[in-house]
This record gives C-alpha cells, sequence and structure tokens, in this order.
C-alpha cells in the first residue's frame, strides 16, 4: 500500500491502463477460446455418459453384403503383382467397386496375396471389408453399421476417423487448455468479490481426486 500512495497519478493512471489491458486480453482469449470448443465440449461431454453406459445402451448393428463379378477388363488390372504386399487398388477397380457393390476403397490400402486382394474398411461406428478373388474375378464386401451413437462414440475415442479427425482433436484440445487457464486466471482476478470461488475450485480437484485414490481398485 505504501509503495502505490508513492505513485503520481499519471503512473497509477497507467497502471489502471495496463491492467484493464490485461483484463481485456483475458477475457477475449477465454471467449474465443470457448468459441471454438463450445461444440467439441457438447459432444465429449455427451459422448462422455454414453461411453460410461455403453452396456446400457442397446444397439442393433445393420449388415449389409454384396456380391459381383468383376468384368474380365476390370480383373486384368488386379493380375499384375504391386510393388509391395500392401498397396492401394488400381484406379479402375476402385471406380468398379463404387459403381457395382456401392462401396468406397479409393486411398485405402488393400492386403495382395497369390489369389486374393482383401480390403479392411474400419470406420467410425462401423466397419467393412472388401475381397476379390484374383482368378476367378469372384467379389464380395461387407459394410457394418452399428447406428449414430457408436459413430459418435467412435469420435469420441479417434478410432478410424482419420487425419482430419485427428488434427480437429489436436486443435480442440488446445483450444480448451486456454480456455481453462483463462478462466483460471478471471476466478483469481474476481475471488475477492466472490467468496466461493476457491471453495468450488477445490471441491471441483478433490472430488475426483479422492475418487481416484479410494475409490478405484
Amino acid at each position: 500500500m505504501a509503495a502505490l500512495d508513492k505513485l503520481t497519478p499519471a503512473q497509477r493512471m497507467a497502471r489502471s491502463n495496463r491492467r484493464a489491458e490485461w483484463m481485456r486480453q483475458i477475457k477475449q482469449w477465454h471467449w474465443i477460446s470457448g468459441a471454438i470448443s463450445l461444440i467439441g465440449m457438447l459432444l465429449f461431454a455427451v459422448t462422455g455418459i454414453t461411453l460410461n453406459h455403453a452396456a446400457a445402451i442397446s444397439s442393433k448393428a445393420v449388415v449389409t453384403r454384396n456380391e459381383a463379378i468383376v468384368p474380365p477388363k476390370i480383373l486384368e488390372f488386379l493380375k499384375a503383382d504391386p510393388a509391395a504386399k500392401k498397396a492401394p487398388l488400381p484406379a479402375e477397380v476402385n471406380s468398379w467397386a463404387k459403381a457395382h457393390m456401392g462401396i468406397a476403397v479409393a486411398d485405402q490400402l488393400a492386403e495382395w496375396s497369390d489369389d486374393e486382394v482383401y480390403v479392411s474398411l474400419p470406420r467410425p461406428g462401423g466397419d467393412g471389408w472388401l475381397s476379390i478373388d484374383r482368378k476367378s474375378g469372384a467379389a464380395s464386401s461387407e459394410l457394418t453399421d452399428r447406428g449414430w451413437i457408436s459413430y459418435l462414440n467412435d469420435l469420441h475415442k479417434g478410432r478410424n476417423a482419420g487425419a482430419a479427425w485427428s488434427l480437429f482433436i489436436d486443435v480442440f484440445a488446445v483450444s480448451c487448455v486456454v480456455f481453462s487457464i483463462t478462466g483460471l486466471v478471471l476466478l483469481q482476478l474476481f475471488a475477492k468479490s466472490r467468496p466461493s470461488t476457491w471453495p468450488l475450485v477445490g471441491f471441483g480437484i478433490g472430488v475426483p481426486l479422492a475418487i481416484a485414490i479410494f475409490l478405484i481398485h
């Protein structure tokens, strides 16, 4: 307090302006990070509940199977061995599979053997595969859809969701960290006028910590 008394009016004004600018920056980063992570937080909160009660939420998988014969002209593209045992299917085979079997396999790695080429197609909320006999041209596929809850649960876990979703999770996680840290700073700034601030923060820390120490075996 004595140090503050020694400040000139101009110095006090400058100090007050710096504090106001600091407060403005914290609030701005808080609401920007909150806006960016809003939908993600809702999604991860809801799917946290569905994952925690997965055994109580029933879902019926829908399985779609298809069979067809690859035309000789298309089959020719499968008779030549690729450079590696795991390589994408030729573009012509991809186009035929999408048009005649309703299955998209572009950019997916296939497992090549002497008799068969097999493509595994895992995805959020389901699974799938495509198998083509390299000699006879007999093709079969299967797609499994486990429903929207399973789809959202797999997004929560980042399971088979691809690079774009993985990048979104990273950005979302960073945004949540910024949101939490700026929120903590705002709590500290307003704690004097809100006596229940730190007891509530302590409660939020203490409950999960106590459960982890005493009730999780």
